[in-house]
């Protein structure tokens, strides 16, 4: 079993079976598998995306400069990061969420080893606003913190059950993978992690689980150490 984790929700998810913005029963069926762990002891860190809000580079392709654009998007994951945390509070499990960007009115600033010792006393860390950097994706914000906070994985949450040879959902005949090393991912152009996210997790030595958060269950089940998923290793 994994004692520290760092979960990737992508924005999207959040929105269930909405075309735009925060599906609320979706939120609290995340914030509910999240309390399933929480419950167990694991210490829990969690990345957001903002795409169900503002994507930058769909800011870049309408002709606004991408900088400009970008720090929209991050603007997007602090609004989903705000949610699950009321989410999250809601259920009693104690949170903080650090910002990558000034925002002293709700949001602490990411400091580290504040980071790492919320974690330690059994807080619900959220780490919005990505890298707060422009050209660096959610995903790269994910393999940064977790990192530094030296999670043991990073589990990637998604609307399908693990990596596959090619997109389940357009492809019938596409077949899912068990186990990958990140040089065979790579060879195969498999699209699991943003590149910059990718090295980083190889260079360090952070495994990616790639699972269905969708399904009841599942995220407990995957720190419990089931074969769920897709197991991404060097």
């Amino acid at each position: 079993m994994y004692k520290r984790i760092l979960l990737k929700l992508s924005g999207e998810a959040l929105m269930g079976d909405k075309q735009f913005g925060i599906d609320n029963n979706r939120l609290d069926d995340y914030a509910k598998e999240i309390k399933s762990l929480y419950d167990e002891q694991i210490e829990i860190a969690i990345v957001i995306g903002g795409g169900n809000i503002f994507r930058g580079v769909q800011a870049e392709s309408g002709g606004m400069d991408r900088t400009q654009g970008d720090y929209m998007g991050m603007l997007a994951t602090m609004i989903n990061a705000m949610a699950l945390q009321a989410a999250l509070e809601k259920l009693g499990v104690y949170t903080r969420l650090q910002s990558a960007i000034e925002m002293k009115e709700i949001a602490e600033p990411f400091i580290k080893r504040r980071a790492v010792r919320h974690l330690e006393k059994r807080r619900v860390v959220i780490f919005g606003a990505g890298t707060g950097n422009p050209y660096f994706t959610t995903d790269s914000a994910a393999a940064l913190r977790a990192i530094e906070v030296e999670a043991d994985v990073i589990l990637k949450g998604t609307r399908v059950d693990g990596v596959y040879s090619a997109d389940p959902e357009k492809d019938a005949t596409a077949t899912k993978f068990g186990e990958l090393t990140f040089d065979l991912a790579y060879n195969k152009g498999l699209k699991i992690m943003d590149m910059t996210a990718f090295t980083l997790c190889k260079e360090n030595n952070v495994p990616i689980i790639v699972f269905n958060m969708n399904e009841k269950g599942n995220l407990k089940k995957v720190v419990a150490g089931e074969k769920i998923g897709t197991l991404v290793t060097v």
